[in-house]
């Protein structure tokens, strides 16, 4: 995993010199967002407008990022490594890597969770698989190694955006990411492994409960108790089905970043 090098706020309260624009909202509150298909299209820069509109509601209480993918991604998605500090909370890798008022404050790895022996030879069957199946097309980047999971793409991570919309059509048709995964959990019960498909071109496999649910015990620890998560995977088997169905969230399936501001709408309405 690659850690951004650029400054971050300070640690602590970074709403000190606020001029009132925090004041009186919800410490107890934080709304939640996946980050593909939540708060921007898949792989795609948050707009400007839907930036603004989630700082708007961060004057009403905490928000806060969860998203499978590193934190270098998410930061290209929200408009660079300083907007991390945009957001109370930015959990990236499901939370395994998690990041308060900016500052990286914990760390988890896979690897040591289950051993570098159990790592290369489900690594190294993902590869035979992927090399024994026929796809319209593939690129590169199938396996990639994140500290909190494994993401396996069928037909490549290096594909280009008009590719990755293609494959998720075939995909839907074919059920070649959803087939994949019955043959991994047939094959490696003894790892532990919970696999999730979320974005359009790829699945997660992680150990049993570093879902995205991993994130809301940083949250419990700093007494949030109101946390309504938005997240557009909800299905069973997607991404954000375990933390959307938690006991301790309150849900809110969205379609689209245009869905996910209206339900806000509706939610913050006057």
């Amino acid at each position: 995993m690659t850690t951004p090098t650029t400054p971050f706020a300070t640690p602590g309260d970074p709403f000190a010199n606020d001029d009132g624009v925090f004041t009186g909202r919800k410490l107890d509150t934080i709304c939640l967002f996946d980050v593909d298909g939540t708060i921007a299209l898949a792989r795609q820069l948050i707009t400007p407008e839907m930036d603004a509109y989630l700082q708007e509601i961060r004057k009403k209480c905490l928000i806060g990022l969860v998203g499978g993918s590193d934190i270098v991604k998410i930061a290209e998605q929200i408009g660079g490594t300083k907007a991390i500090a945009k957001y109370d909370y930015v959990f990236a890798e499901n939370g395994l890597v998690a990041y308060k008022n900016g500052q990286l404050f914990f760390e988890e790895n896979i690897q040591k969770h289950i051993g570098e022996d159990n790592l290369q030879t489900f690594i190294n069957y993902c590869l035979k698989y992927l090399s024994e199946i026929q796809l319209p097309f593939k690129r590169g980047t199938f396996i990639e190694f994140r500290n909190g999971l494994i993401n396996v793409s069928p037909v490549g991570r290096n594909c280009t955006l008009e590719e990755r919309h293609l494959f998720h059509a075939y995909d839907a048709e074919h059920q070649i990411r959803s087939t994949m995964v019955k043959h991994l959990q047939e094959k490696f019960p003894h790892l532990g492994l919970v696999f999730a498909i979320g974005g359009e071109i790829s699945f997660d496999a992680f150990p049993e409960g570093w879902d995205k649910r991993y994130a809301l015990k940083h949250l419990e620890k700093d007494n949030i108790s109101n946390i309504y998560f938005f997240g557009d995977k909800t299905f069973k088997g997607g991404n954000d089905y375990e933390i959307f169905n938690d006991p301790r969230t309150k849900g809110y399936s969205v379609t689209s970043p245009v869905d996910t501001r209206a339900q806000l709408c509706e939610l913050f309405a006057p």
